[in-house]
């Protein structure tokens, strides 16, 4: 029989005996504690050499290495050197394998756990292979080595700094000057590291130290990882209400024993010395053992918490003016130097969200980050001025912790549309554009359905109504003709080159053999036959359609930012339902989170998108560039499902329309039915007459004039040179086109929002 004793610093009134099976030999364990006394320490050493095949000492600094830097622990120094007959260990060389084993087990077992967390090392030099592994997922490593050991009021914020701190601190304050300032400070010492404790998602350390620094505040919802946890340790960590303990000390007996016991063992069963045995060898017997890290969850329930930030901006002075405390009667000429002051700005914390509760048991929490720009700001400038605030949003949202990062309405368009920014981050971008593309199509089917303009039944395979993308050939145009092709009997896809049309058209017929798809540059003839009217261009403001040639009831989803719609062209058909948007209901009740001009825990598909990837543990770049894909739109969605997000509401350039919104629309299409005639100039004029008086007095002067100002197509060159502007895409998320799909349960009635505050897409 194998014997092992463990010569501990801590107190002996926690003495134990015990015998067990190892590696197949058997074992006698014994712990014999020295109260904190280190010559009672150095005399139990000695005793038990002779009776002993391997010793362990516990609870006293290990020697460690820095980069290439050794340190070396005076005092364990002095204590192992006592014994001389048998292998003798702190557990460094074990402790630093479970480590780093510990950290790659949880990242892959909790999906990219640790991706962008903040964590802090109360020791950064000896956990030092542990800083290592874990800066492969975050570079927001701290460590309080400078100021437990000097009493500076700093963090160490790299492994660079650490490296340079181990090498220096030797020769700065040697001996004594470094024993005192270690004693000294404690109460200022505890503030800070409390303090820094509290923004920590995860804090390594013993768990003295941990016990020293932590409480219910400071600890509550985190991530700690530590050793040799017991019944007590577990208490107290449920106490503080922990998240997840990480003990990287396996329980491989009844009785938990620390790792110098478990290298000990090792030792005694190869029977040989410490320097014998190689990094190695180690690996081998944790691997035939099958070691891996115990996760304790305190509470009885893990958390799986994803972080995410999105960007928001203005979109125009009026919402400058309702964030910032200016006059309303602010003159023009000021008020325009107040929006490029504005655009200058560094990014900002708009607000923080929380409680974000899928249904499969993910939850997510994240930070509204705002840039002053609106639209005219980003487009007088070049797209590097973009680039460079939302490469400042980027490093604030990492340094809040942030997995991943959305960009929201103007700011997903500008110059290549996050492919520069996605490039330049070092967290994951995504536009949104994918489940935007998805929620303006549900947003309108779910339109189509609550009008009942249009009679579907239920063994129709097709929608039987007429639809129209314009802009087709564009990221967010294409994927949109799709699914209107899936569920719909015909689709127009217009745009200014046929050649791209007519390769949209193959590739659409591919996925989708039986469905009727007809190509057109000059559409304007057509859309007084369209039921629904998708608008994805690249216009920037510019007129795209005559919307009083549009069949009364037409349901337009315009998709476009700048709106290919705006609120004037909108006023002079009331008999036509312009949707803008459809906005997505968050699976829980949100808490922190500020108007950005929707209803309470509604929000835009692009921020949806943000938080499903979060949820998901997608912490990747998924959504860039002006190319949206067909697979990520599908994926999206399905991810969205099974998350909890459902379609909220439907809304235009004037907020959420209502159920009796619709239904006023619905009764001025069925009378201006009555005189139609395809879109002919009179019927226009009719369709305004029969509309509401102030309506028909805001339409009426216009709509001859439109008639007569409706610019022909452009010729495809002329437009390839006025793209070069970007223009945003939508923010809105929709479900895959299929019939049982577009017959959803109906969305409550909702009153209008206010006027928005800030826009996510």
């Amino acid at each position: 029989m194998k014997k092992v004793v463990t010569v501990t610093l801590g107190a002996s009134q926690q003495d134990f005996t015990f015998q067990t099976k190892f590696l197949g030999q058997t074992f006698q364990v014994q712990r014999l504690g020295a109260d904190d006394d280190l010559t009672q320490a150095w005399e139990l050493l000695r005793r038990h050499q002779g009776d002993a095949d391997a010793i362990g000492l516990g609870e006293i600094g290990d020697h460690y290495q820095v980069g290439l830097h050794s340190v070396v622990n005076k005092e364990t120094r002095r204590l192992l050197n006592v014994v001389t007959r048998v292998p003798v260990t702190t557990g460094a060389t074990l402790r630093r394998l479970l480590q780093v084993r510990a950290v790659r087990h949880v990242q892959h077992e909790l999906g990219q756990y640790f991706n962008n967390n903040i964590v802090l090392f109360l020791s950064g030099m000896r956990n030092y292979d542990m800083a290592v592994a874990m800066s492969d997922y975050t570079r927001n490593l701290h460590f309080a080595d400078a100021l437990f050991q000097t009493g500076a009021p700093v963090m160490l914020n790299s492994l660079d700094q650490l490296e340079v701190y181990a090498k220096g601190i030797k020769w700065a304050l040697p001996g004594k000057p470094r024993e005192i300032l270690e004693k000294s400070l404690g109460g200022l010492k505890r503030k800070k590291i409390v303090s820094e404790v509290e923004r920590s998602h995860v804090i390594v350390g013993t768990f003295a130290e941990l016990k020293a620094v932590g409480n219910p505040a400071n600890l509550s919802g985190k991530t700690v990882i530590t050793s040799a946890v017991d019944d007590e340790r577990l208490a107290f960590f449920k106490l503080c209400k922990v998240n997840l303990v990480v003990d990287v000390s396996p329980k491989l007996f009844e009785r938990v024993v620390g790792i110098n016991v478990l290298e000990a063992m090792m030792l005694a069963a190869l029977d040989k010395a410490t320097e014998e045995v190689s990094d190695d060898d180690f690996s081998e017997m944790l691997d035939e053992l099958k070691i891996t890290p115990r996760l304790l969850h305190p509470t009885g329930k893990f958390r799986n918490i994803r972080r995410f930030a999105f960007v928001i901006h203005p979109l125009s002075q009026e919402f400058i003016r309702k964030g910032l405390p200016i006059p309303k009667g602010t003159p023009k000429f000021i008020m325009n130097q107040v929006e490029t002051l504005a655009a200058h700005m560094p990014p900002m914390v708009y607000c923080k969200m929380e409680n974000i509760v899928s249904p499969a048991g993910a939850e997510a929490e994240g930070w509204l980050i705002s840039v002053g720009g609106t639209p005219k700001e980003m487009l007088a400038r070049s797209p590097e001025f973009t680039y460079r605030r939302l490469l400042q949003a980027a490093e604030m949202a990492e340094k809040l912790g942030a997995q991943i990062m959305g960009l929201g309405a103007f700011t997903k368009v500008v110059g290549d549309a996050g492919v520069t920014v996605a490039r330049r981050s070092s967290i994951p971008i995504t536009t949104g554009n994918s489940y935007s593309a998805s929620g303006a199509l549900w947003a309108a089917a779910d339109a189509m359905r609550r009008m009942g303009l249009v009679k579907v039944k239920k063994s129709d395979k097709r929608v039987p109504a007429k639809t129209m993308v314009i802009g087709a050939s564009g990221s967010i145009g294409s994927v949109s003709a799709r699914l209107l092709a899936m569920a719909f009997d015909e689709v127009v896809i217009a745009g200014r080159d046929m050649k791209k049309l007519e390769e949209l058209k193959k590739s659409i017929l591919k996925d989708t053999p039986d469905a009727k798809v007809v190509c057109s540059t000059d559409y304007d003839s057509l859309l007084g036959d369209m039921d629904m009217i998708v608008t994805s261009t690249s216009g920037a403001g510019k007129k795209i359609l005559d919307i009083t040639k549009v069949k009364p009831g037409c349901v337009i989803t315009d998709v476009a930012r700048p709106l290919d719609l705006p609120p004037e062209e909108v006023a002079k058909r009331p008999d036509v339902l312009v949707i803008e948007s459809g906005e997505i209901e968050l699976p829980t009740k949100v808490r922190g989170m500020k108007s950005i001009g929707l209803p309470n825990n509604v929000i835009y598909a692009c921020l949806a998108e943000t938080i499903v990837l979060a949820l998901e543990g997608r912490f990747e770049v998924f959504t860039v560039g002006r190319d949206t894909e067909w697979p990520k739109v599908k994926e999206i969605y399905k991810l969205g499902l099974k998350h909890g997000m459902k379609l909220a509401a439907i809304s235009g350039v004037n907020g959420v329309f209502t159920d009796k919104d619709i239904a006023k629309v619905v009764a001025l299409a069925q009378k201006a039915r009555l005189t139609w005639n395809g879109g002919a100039k009179p019927a226009a004029e009719a369709a305004v007459a029969k509309a509401p008086r102030k309506a028909a007095k805001a339409a009426a002067p216009k709509s001859a004039k439109a008639n007569a100002e409706t610019p022909a197509p452009a010729p495809a060159k002329k437009a390839a040179k006025k793209t070069a502007k970007p223009s945003a895409e939508t923010a809105t998320e929709a479900p895959m086109p299929a019939v049982k799909k577009l017959g959803a349960a109906p969305v409550p009635a909702k009153k209008p929002a206010a006027k928005k505050k800030a826009t996510a897409g």
